[in-house]
């Protein structure tokens, strides 16, 4: 069977329910030359998780979103890995503490399981991937990743963003993430990162 054609980026979907990642990815979209649509507007509901890597999730996501409205649409999966932890919570960050999702208890379970575990040995970093479909049979979706190095604080800090951020420490700066201005933080976020290679990707892509 012929995949169909696939339709310009007049219009993208973007596939995910989460109110903080929502906000956060219209702003560091808002220069796109198109218009961005949250999923729910057009009655699309979130989808199971089942993938085993971030790459997957995020395929899963976009692909559901664009097979729903017939839309290009794009879709992030992201999550905090601790190198004391084994790289946990990692694909499970949003629920490390049980459903439905709670960040005040996500981070109360992340700082009781590095109890006693030295600052120096408290390196984690955010992941982001961040997966475009044309079409929901896209054979070739556009894939872009970006990183934020950083350690796991002793204790909350600050009161911006959502998730991990009160407990990431960028030591650069000498603060967390949800110490930082949000315009500051967009500048350097993972989820900034893997946007912007993506924005050269899409770039590249038309120039071909």
């Amino acid at each position: 069977m012929t995949a169909p054609a696939a339709p310009g980026l007049d219009t993208l979907v973007l596939a995910s329910g989460n109110a903080g990642k929502l906000q956060e990815l219209g702003v560091l979209l808002a220069g796109l030359p198109c218009r961005i649509v949250p999923q729910h507007a057009l009655g699309v509901e979130d989808v199971p998780e089942t993938g085993l890597t971030f790459v997957e999730n995020a395929l899963i996501k976009a692909r559901h979103a664009s097979a729903a409205t017939g839309l290009p649409a794009l879709a992030d999966d992201s999550g905090l890995i601790v190198d004391a932890l084994g790289g946990a919570p990692g694909l499970y960050s949003a629920r490390y503490a049980g459903s439905p999702t709670d960040d005040a208890a996500n981070n109360a379970k992340l700082l009781a399981a590095l109890q006693g575990v030295p600052e120096a040995q408290r390196t984690a970093r955010f992941y982001a991937v961040i997966v475009l479909l044309r079409h929901a049979e896209d054979p070739q979706p556009l894939i872009a990743e970006g990183t934020w190095e950083g350690r796991i604080a002793e204790a909350p800090r600050g009161s911006h963003g959502f998730g991990y951020n009160p407990v990431f420490l960028d030591p650069a700066h000498g603060l967390t993430a949800a110490e930082m201005a949000p315009e500051q933080k967009d500048r350097i976020s993972h989820r900034a990162r893997a946007l912007q290679r993506l924005r050269e990707r899409l770039s590249a892509d038309r120039a071909g």
